[in-house]
């Protein structure tokens, strides 16, 4: 099941309260501001950043 796009829309990056996008292959999401993809696991997104992973988000591959 993906994420419900109505809870993607108002989720925001909780290191800059920027905006987040979902990743292609669903398995997170993507702050572009500050390169970090948070996961979302068992179709919750996990809004922690010590759990997040640092991206390159010109080369994503997720």
């Amino acid at each position: 099941m993906a994420i419900n796009k109505e809870l993607l829309e108002i989720l925001c990056c909780p290191k800059c309260k920027g905006e987040l996008k979902l990743c292609e292959s669903e398995e997170g999401l993507i702050c572009d501001a500050c390169k970090l993809l948070y996961p979302i696991i068992e179709d919750i997104p996990i809004m922690l950043i010590d759990e997040a992973k640092r991206i390159d988000t010109e080369n994503v591959s997720c």
